[in-house]
């Protein structure tokens, strides 16, 4: 039986299909390109019960993941992640069920590992041997370790003001690493002087088609870890967009499968007010964002002024009739600390962005707090550790603690 049933890759724009045995960037039209399967065969062959008995990471959908030899699978054993209850959260926002993603718990830290396992595997595939990217620092710490895994020597270029430890991964993956005093689209025009001027493979956000198939997992895994039952609600942070767009794409095509219960859920793209180019758009009804001049927010990973998927982005929450939410950087402070005092759990800047807007659409009715709810949290709070301030007593060894009872 094969292991994957990828059939073709197809633009959104134009329809104009292209060979996926080959290597293949943007459309000629400039669209990115997405990955077709022959659904058909897949539902003939496969059964999601089957799935169920399967090793608990992302390549346990690999009928729908777009390598074709499973010699080219390169994995840290990413995926499965929990699926996480957050009974005091939901009391406190007003909601009755909430669960969180918590995508923390892979390889690398985030979420980003997905799309990495993925599009990693498919460029070994493909016979890459080196490839290049601008990343606001989890995405680079990603592609460079697994690209490490499999032989691939990348180039990776990240603003200063990166997280530091993502810029530690990039170094101990043996990546070319380079900072750019500037914000992660001046990290762009770099890598594209690298890409013209050297041939490298350009592994940017949508310009190869593969880490969206990556992301997708966690749409097939949210719907699994529901018993196939499709929540009400989906929210995630959103720069780039490619999870969003996966999540969506996930869903399509699990219910062209026929494996999952209940309608689309209602999509919800979560920016930070200093950055909401996909906010704007949807406010405004329109089908493409604006560049966001002068961005800025502490969820370092959502500070993208202009996603070169956003007309897919876009798509997917008039499709899914969701919306888009912007939150400022103090609300993004107070929920991270108000989910770490509840539930225990440290999620990352742009995890805790995506409960402050619940709580916003709560207030403001769109919700209605009988919702059953998934954020996604898409990494480890210990990330970003200049994000938590500390209030602390420091002590003399002769000192003693008096307790307040």
């Amino acid at each position: 039986m094969p292991f994957s049933y990828v059939e073709s890759l197809s633009c959104p724009k134009c329809q104009k299909k292209y060979d996926a045995s080959k290597v293949q960037q943007l459309c000629t039209c400039g669209s990115p390109l997405l990955v077709s399967y022959d659904l058909q065969r897949v539902k003939n062959r496969v059964t999601k019960e089957e799935i169920e008995k399967r090793p608990p990471t992302l390549w346990r959908y690999h009928e729908v993941l777009p390598v074709q030899n499973e010699c080219n699978v390169v994995s840290l054993g990413e995926g499965m992640t929990p699926l996480i209850e957050m009974q005091k959260l939901g009391r406190r926002l007003g909601v009755e069920k909430l669960h969180m993603k918590d995508e923390g718990l892979v390889p690398t830290g985030s979420f980003k590992a997905r799309g990495a396992a993925v599009g990693v595997s498919k460029a070994k595939e493909l016979g890459i041997k080196e490839l290049a990217m601008p990343t606001n620092g989890n995405a680079g710490a990603a592609w460079s370790l697994y690209a490490t895994r499999a032989s691939i020597k990348s180039h990776i270029v990240m603003p200063v003001d990166a997280p530091l430890i993502t810029r530690k991964e990039c170094a101990i993956a043996g990546a070319n690493l380079y900072l750019v005093d500037g914000l992660i689209s001046d990290a762009g025009k770099i890598i594209s002087q690298l890409v013209n001027e050297a041939g490298v493979y350009d592994v940017s956000t949508l310009k190869e088609p593969y880490r969206i198939e990556g992301k997708k997992t966690m749409g097939y895994e949210i719907a699994e870890q529901l018993e196939w039952k499709l929540p009400d609600v989906i929210l995630y942070p959103t720069g780039g967009g490619v999870g969003l767009i996966g999540i969506y794409k996930a869903i399509c095509e699990m219910q062209a499968l026929g494996w999952v219960e209940g309608q689309m859920p209602k999509l919800v793209a979560v920016q930070a007010s200093g950055c909401a180019p996909i906010v704007s758009a949807w406010e405004n009804g329109e089908k493409e964002s604006v560049f966001w001049e002068n961005s800025t927010t502490k969820a370092f990973g959502i500070n993208v002024p202009k996603a070169i998927g956003d007309f897919l982005v876009l798509d997917a929450l008039y499709q899914s009739r969701g919306c888009a939410v912007a939150v400022t950087d103090e609300e993004i402070t107070k929920e991270q600390s108000l989910i770490a005092e509840l539930e225990g759990a440290f999620v990352c800047p742009e995890g805790a962005a995506t409960f402050a807007a619940v709580r916003q659409l709560k207030a403001s009715g769109w919700l209605k707090g009988t919702e059953h709810i998934v954020c996604l949290n898409t990494g480890q709070g210990i990330k970003y550790p200049e994000s938590v301030e500390e209030h602390v007593e420091v002590l003399q060894p002769s000192d003693r603690i008096s307790f307040i009872r």
